[in-house]
Parts: structure tokens; sequence; C-alpha cells
């Protein structure tokens, strides 16, 4: 599910949708989850379906934590 294929475009891709999540989280290190949502919609215009699936896997491979009391998406990793 996670690999694209050849039907798959490149931009409407969890892959792709996390590496853009992943590098405006890497940049700011906290970002609010509307924001987050934004950043997401603007690299790729209707893909906010993508965008759960994306931080599922960011949160899966420990590079992501959520807080929920200031409703914001921290950089976990290195």
């Amino acid at each position: 599910m996670l690999r694209p294929n050849k039907h798959s475009h490149p931009d409407q891709t969890v892959l792709a949708a996390a590496t853009v999540l992943l590098a405006e989280l890497r940049r700011k290190r906290a970002v609010p989850y509307a924001d987050l949502r934004a950043v997401l919609d603007k690299a790729s215009r209707g893909s906010d379906f993508l965008f759960t699936p994306a931080v599922s896997l960011l949160y899966l491979l420990g590079l992501v934590e959520y807080r929920a009391t200031t409703d914001l998406f921290e950089y976990a990793g290195k």
C-alpha cells in the first residue's frame, strides 16, 4: 500500500505527503495541526485525504509526536 505503482501520481502518495510534512517539521520543529494541514494542501492540491495516513506513518517511524494540550506536532527525530 505504501509503495507507489505505475498508476500512482507521484504527488498523490502517502510517501510524498509524509516527505512534505517531515520537511516542514524539520524546518520549524513544532507546527500547529491546522498549519501542517495547510502546508500539505499548498504542496499538492486535493491531497487532504493523505494527511492522516502521512502523519500516522511519521508517528510509527518515531519522527513526530503530537501534543494534545497545545495542538502541535513536534519533530522527534535526531
